[in-house]
């Protein structure tokens, strides 16, 4: 982000703390794509990210006098936009953790030769149990420690734990048998 850029978005952020609405549009037509799809990568269906989306940025704009220019803006906002999607999952009685030994798969960790794309990849990931995705996506990609995942979803640090192990196996499993899928049919 350029100088410009972030001298910018520190007037639209005060702006926005001043109750100026234009202000917020413009932080709302600037960052709600990838807030959407990081709404989109906990919930089962799109019109269950857009309400977390929504919701997500009516606790964004009435709470944005709180953020301190400490950090990314928008990593304070993506941190909302998680905790509202684990809130609208926890209210539609959707986000459930699995307490039951998984069968280990044992297949070839030779995937040298695959040829998934990132779509693909998104597939096997969108098909994890909640539980597990929850955990995945928590872990792997927004890079939360087992310690605040725990928090964030009440649960103990010890499933925080067990539920990445059964995602990670799951997806080696199931991205083999979609490599040899592949490899069938050729």
């Amino acid at each position: 982000m350029s100088t410009n850029e972030q001298y910018n978005e520190i007037s639209l952020i005060k702006a926005c703390s001043n109750g100026d609405n234009k202000a917020f549009k413009k932080i709302y037509d600037k960052h709600s794509g990838i807030m959407y799809s990081i709404c989109l990568r906990y919930m089962t269906n799109e019109d269950e990210a857009k309400d977390a989306l929504q919701e997500g940025f009516i606790k964004v704009f009435n709470s944005i006098g709180k953020f301190q220019f400490t950090g990314s803006f928008e990593g304070w906002m993506r941190r909302i936009m998680i905790r509202e999607s684990i809130s609208f999952l926890r209210k539609k009685k959707q986000l459930e953790f699995s307490t039951d030994d998984m069968e280990v798969y044992d297949e070839p960790s030779n995937y040298s030769d695959a040829e998934l794309d990132v779509d693909e990849i998104q597939q096997l990931i969108d098909k994890l149990p909640e539980g597990y995705r929850m955990v995945f996506n928590m872990y792997a990609i927004e890079g939360y420690k087992h310690s605040e995942i725990a928090e964030m979803l009440s649960i103990a640090e010890s499933t925080s734990k067990s539920q990445l192990f059964k995602a990670r196996k799951l997806l080696q499993y199931n991205y083999h048998k979609m490599n040899t899928r592949i490899h069938e049919n050729k």
